[in-house]
């Protein structure tokens, strides 16, 4: 009996803004070491992978004197860059997702095509423009990111809520599971889900 592939990947980037080592496992067990000058990124990442069942570690380091833009997205690229080698073949994957994640008063849905085909849609009204030092704008260059970076299509709707922390976490734990189903294995897929033969 073959071992089963493992998918996982790792990634180094360095820039004149960013450091960045990241490694990603799909099939994991929700292990993390997280590393980076964002703590709520930091936050947001435990929970997406705690979320989704993978392992993630993150080691970065960024010029947040001038803001945090540069780190959330770069770490947003890297991540996606992995999800996309962790993918591998894509043979047998489920492909579509849609998971809806309350938190407390908050309710994020997040809808997943593992398409190859890179899209962003996401439709979120914040009471807050900052969480902390952490400003929401960068929620969506995040996502936006590693949307291109994974070659997947990511529908995000915040459908309401009056914590704006709340409302993050709810994409972020929402995200973790939709990538969890979507890249999971439904035995009755032969080959590649797509009538085209290739995704």
């Amino acid at each position: 009996m073959t071992e089963p592939v493992r998918r996982a990947a790792d990634i180094a980037r360095k820039t004149g803004e960013t450091d960045i080592k990241l490694s990603f496992a799909l099939d994991g067990t929700g292990e993390t070491l997280i590393e980076t000058d964002v703590p709520f990124l930091n936050h947001m990442l435990e929970l997406f992978a705690k979320h989704g069942h993978f392992d993630l570690k993150v080691q970065a380091s960024g010029d947040v004197e001038v803001d945090d833009h540069h780190t959330v997205e770069d770490i947003g690229i890297c991540l996606g860059r992995t999800i996309l080698e962790a993918l591998g073949d894509k043979r047998g994957i489920r492909r579509y997702a849609n998971v809806f994640i309350p938190m407390d008063e908050a309710l994020a849905q997040v809808v997943i095509d593992i398409s190859n085909r890179p899209h962003l849609e996401y439709r979120a009204e914040y009471p807050a423009q900052t969480v902390g030092s952490f400003h929401v704008e960068l929620v969506h260059e995040f996502l936006w990111k590693l949307a291109l970076e994974a070659r997947i299509t990511l529908h995000v709707i915040v459908h309401y809520g009056r914590n704006t922390h709340h409302m993050i976490e709810a994409v972020f734990k929402a995200l973790g599971r939709a990538l969890d189903e979507a890249s999971s294995f439904d035995p009755r897929v032969q080959g590649v889900p797509s009538t085209k033969g290739v995704l």
